[in-house]
């Protein structure tokens, strides 16, 4: 009995990483165009390629709608309820099909905030460690989060030369995911119940 437990969170923890990182991959990618960021970057040039079996095919059938690149979304939102699904049967879980595409929204939804969340840090650590040197990393990651960020240097002045415009855009994406993505996700648990 102990031994099909192990086994199943092996499998969900097999199942889970090798999903969220390619899913991570394909959201990043989107990002990534919706920023116009530099595609010849060599951190974004990996991330087409190994993103591109999936986009692709779905791109001769599903064209975008201006910025938004709806087969990358279509297949974030397949893969992501492939996850779930995976997981609902391994841990035995009820789960509907509303369920599941609710669920697998509010999971895409929180990992978008996360990705920006992720990059102001990241980008902030860079900033004390080695400001104004550049890597592929860095660039990437100021193209990611200008659009986050510039609202808040706006209206937030440095003080003393330290910006604090990266301190308020975390919060206000902490916030966001408490009164958007919260309620999603419960809705998802409360369809799976029913």
């Amino acid at each position: 009995m102990t031994e099909n437990l192990y086994i199943a969170a092996s499998a969900s923890l097999v199942i889970g990483a090798l999903f969220g990182l390619y899913i991570l991959a394909v959201m990043v990618r989107l990002l990534l165009q919706w920023v116009r960021a530099d595609f010849y970057n060599p951190i974004s040039q990996f991330v087409v390629k190994i993103t591109n079996p999936a986009v692709v095919p779905l791109r001769r059938i599903i064209p975008s709608i201006g910025k938004v690149d709806t087969a990358s979304i279509l297949v974030l939102l397949i893969l992501q309820v492939i996850e779930l699904l995976l997981g609902h049967i391994i841990a035995g879980h009820p789960f509907t099909g509303t369920s599941l595409a609710v669920s697998a929204i509010a999971d895409l939804m929180r990992l978008f905030f996360n990705v920006f969340v992720f990059s102001i840090l990241i980008q902030v650590v860079f900033s004390w460690i080695g400001p104004g040197t550049y890597n592929p990393l860095t660039a990437l990651l100021q193209y990611l989060t200008a659009p986050v960020l510039r609202p808040f240097r706006r209206m937030i002045a440095p003080i003393a030369g330290i910006d604090l415009s990266p301190l308020f855009a975390l919060i206000a994406l902490q916030l966001i995911q408490i009164l958007l993505v919260a309620p999603v996700a419960d809705l998802g648990h409360a369809l799976a119940q029913a």
